[in-house]
Parts: C-alpha cells; structure tokens; sequence
C-alpha cells in the first residue's frame, strides 16, 4: 500500500465534504473543480501531488500492520551479538517520559531544572562506582563519540606532559570502531594478536611497547566473549613506559557489578549506556556513551559539567584544561533518565545478578550448540559466544546462509562475519533477560538448521523463504545503491 495522508486539508474539511460531495472510497470526495481555498499558503503545506483522501482507520490499519513486519526485542530473541540487546523494562520508559523530564528545555536556567540536574550528578556517581573510576562525564551521545572522547582526554594527558606520541595498540579482538578513533586523534593504530586461546599475550605487548605508544585500547571481555585475564600484567607493562589503559566498556553487560574496571589498570573507560543500562536501541538510536576517568584525568574531561554548591546544581565552563564540548547540548537525556532509573531499581546485587546470568545463558547456548556449529574457542564465555561455518563449508553452506534462514524460523540473525579473527564468524549474545525456554527454542533452530544444511542446503541458499522481503542482491546493492529513499 503506497497511499499516504496529504495536506491539502480536505479530510479536516469533512461537514463540507458530506454536504457537497458525492460518495467515493472514503466515504464522500470533493467534485472536480470545485476545492475550497487551501487554509495556508501554497509555500507553507509543501505542494506536491494530490493525494488520495484516507480515513482514519485506513492509516491507522496501515501503520499498526507495518509496525508487525519489524522485528524488536519486544516481539523475540534478540541474538546480535556485541549489542546486548536485551529487554528494556517499560519502567524505565514511564520515568524518561514524566514531563519535568521530558518536557524540559535544555537551555532552562538551571534554578528552573534542579532535578534534571541532580538526576545527571548522581548517576555520573553511580557509573563512577560501578567502573571504580573517579569522575564521569554524560555529554557523549553514543559508544563510538565516547571512544573519541575519551581517546581525547588520552591526548589532552600526554600533551600536558609536554609529549608527542604517535601510536595506539588495537588488539584484533576490539571492536571495529576503536582504530577510528584512535585515527580521528591523530595516532597510527597498531594491531596486536590474540594467542591461541582468544586473548592478549602481555609478552608481545611488552614487546610492541615502546615510549612513542600512547596507549592501548582494550575491550574487555572481547568480541570473542572472552574475559582478558592478563590485564593487570598489561596495564603494568603500559603504565611503565608512560602509556594509558582505555578500556571499550561496550561489553560491560558481562562484569558490571562483578569487576571494576578501574581496579584492574583500566584509565579511561567509556560505556554504552543504551546497551549495559536498559536503553531501546538500533537502526541508528538512541545511545548515550559516558566515559569514566581516573582522578588526575578529570581536569581534562567535556563541559559544561555539573557542580553541585550549597545544596544547588549547575552547568559549570570554567575547566580550562577541557578537551571542550563533544555535544550541542548535555548529551542524550532521556536516555540518562532511562539509565538512573534502570540502576536505581536493580540496585548493586540486581546489577550483579544480571551480569551473571548473562554469562550464564551464554554458556548454556555455547554448550548446547557445541558439536551442531564449530566452536571457534572452547573454553566458557562470558557474554557471548562464537562459532563459524567450518562444519557446513562441506555442503557449500557458509554463515550468511545460516543467518538467512534463521529469519525464517522467526529470529533475528546473530552478527555474522565478526569479529575478524573467526572466519565465518557468528557471534550469539542472548542476554540475561531470555528465559530458559526462550534459549531452547532459539538452540532447537539452529539444529534444525545444520540439519537442514546437511540434507537440503539448496533450501539455505534460498533463505529466508517466509519473509516479507526475500533474500537481497546485496552486491549489486552495495555497487549500485539507492540513495533516493
């Protein structure tokens, strides 16, 4: 259905339309040639091509049927891994939505928004906890602008220490977004191998290490779900030769509550709020991306900051040592507001409980799949798990195959082809919030499908055959896209 409301203003018009009108699809239209004046300017409603009048259950019935063909964590398992997408309680919604939040305007004098204000201080108090770092800033409206964020402080750091270092070590297990920013600060990322077991080797950062390094990125747990147990070493190996540890908080949903980062070597830490503390999500937004810092590292942090004096709050500039402001305004809001209330209700041993029961539910998919879908690493996850297309490569079945036809089974796909470092990657992240049942049927999908691989691979090949949209050409896609809308 392609029909849309116009706005021309005839449906508003709808006693003239009954009175003079003759009966048409909805009901009553205007004869030809005889249309009452438009009620603004012809510059003002756009123009355009005449449209077909629409009721409104027409619309309605319209827009409520589209929104069924989206798939959201609302409606099923949500397995993209490295995005813990999991279930975002509508309690946290109802919050963001209370009108002294979500009616305030963000250039009100701060007398007139005292509890937005006092909301922001104590949850940069709270992540500070949680982190077991000093100071936090909220402005960063996403993962990736709190990564360049922070990779400013880094910067900022060294330059006030009359240094001009050039290089940052990426681990081949960050994620991809980590060398970008290391870029967009002006320094060379170097990649650092994983070893055999799926993470770093402190011997062969020590061997990297040198005093043109400015730091290391590390995420942690990595993309390969693994927990870096050798961070400590590498935090020592770094801070000796004058380095700084900034940790890619993005899979905090794994150690929140359990591990603070900041008692492990980590200096600067950004997280993702929008996946840790229970945001909604995808195709683009919203996000927020705070970063945490250590004490002698807050001088360099965005403003405006809050300040609190006497019992009052307010938006302070007068940081002369900033790397400035990252954000037009004071970052993502009802996204802080969705994070407060998600940390407040939980409280520090709900935190801690949802961590482990998302290592938890990882582990049970990685075993209960163990022998239908190679194991890329086999040895207990933390968040997520990887396997690859290994054992299908035989019946010309390859990960997307895979993916394809899991949408048939009523699933979301699972990230495929990363991280790099597992060719033929599919990385799963069922979060803590899928039940016991949930998994099983998720588990019981994809052995039928590697049975079906096995017997019918044609059929994956075709996948998915029950969608709305049938499998795309997607190298003539990315060869000749369609930038029209």
């Amino acid at each position: 259905m392609t029909e849309t409301l116009g706005t021309s203003g005839l449906i508003l018009n709808e006693p003239l339309l009954w009175e003079r009108g003759k009966k048409g699809r909805c009901g009553y239209s205007m004869p030809p040639g005889d249309v009452p004046e438009a009620p603004l300017p012809a510059e003002l409603t756009g123009g355009g091509p005449d449209f077909p009048d629409l009721s409104e259950v027409e619309v309605v019935r319209h827009y409520t049927r589209l929104s069924t063909w989206n798939f959201g964590v609302d409606t099923g398992l949500y397995p993209l891994g490295s995005c813990t997408m999991k279930y975002n309680p509508k309690t946290n919604e109802r919050q963001a939505a209370l009108p002294g939040f979500s009616s305030a305007h963000p250039l009100l004098p701060a007398f007139l928004c005292q509890g937005a204000l006092r909301l922001m201080a104590e949850l940069e108090r709270d992540l500070a906890e949680i982190t077991g770092l000093d100071a936090v800033t909220l402005q960063p409206a996403a993962g990736a602008q709190g990564e360049l964020t922070g990779m400013l402080v880094l910067h900022a750091w060294h330059r006030s220490r009359g240094r001009q270092r050039t290089k940052i070590f990426i681990p081949d297990t960050a994620h991809g977004t980590n060398p970008a920013s290391a870029a967009l600060c002006g320094y060379a990322p170097v990649p650092v191998p994983s070893d055999g077991r799926g993470v770093l080797d402190p011997s062969v950062v020590a061997g990297l290490m040198d005093e043109d390094t400015a730091g290391i990125m590390i995420t942690n747990p990595n993309t390969l779900g693994l927990f870096e147990e050798n961070i400590r070493e590498i935090a020592r190996i770094v801070h000796d030769k004058g380095g700084l540890l900034y940790g890619d908080g993005a899979n905090m949903n794994a150690v929140m509550g359990v591990v603070k980062p900041g008692q492990i070597g980590v200096d600067i830490l950004h997280l993702n709020l929008h996946k840790t503390f229970s945001t909604p999500h995808g195709g683009g937004g919203p996000g927020a991306g705070p970063v945490a810092v250590r004490k002698d590292l807050a001088r360099f942090l965005p403003v405006p900051r809050v300040v609190e004096r006497d019992g009052l709050y307010e938006l302070r500039e007068d940081f002369p040592d900033s790397v400035g402001r990252v954000l037009a305004f004071h970052g993502h809001f009802g996204v802080l507001v969705r994070a407060y209330s998600y940390i407040r209700s939980m409280g520090p041993e709900g935190l801690k409980m949802a961590s482990r029961l998302a290592v938890l539910n990882a582990n049970y998919v990685r075993e209960r799949l163990k022998g239908t879908l190679h194991l890329a690493f086999d040895r207990p996850c933390m968040h997520e798990c990887v396997f690859s297309d290994q054992d299908q490569q035989a019946s010309g079945i390859m990960t997307l195959d895979i993916a394809k036809r899991l949408m048939d089974y009523g699933y979301h796909p699972p990230t495929i082809y990363f991280p790099l470092v597992v060719h033929g990657a599919l990385m799963i992240e069922p979060t803590e919030t899928e039940s016991k049942e949930d998994l099983d049927r998720f588990i019981e999908a994809l052995q039928a499908i590697a049975k079906e691989a096995a017997e019918n691979p044609q059929l994956l090949r075709e996948a998915p055959g029950r969608c709305k949209v049938r499998r795309l050409d997607e190298t003539a896609a990315a060869r000749n896209p369609c930038l029209t809308g």
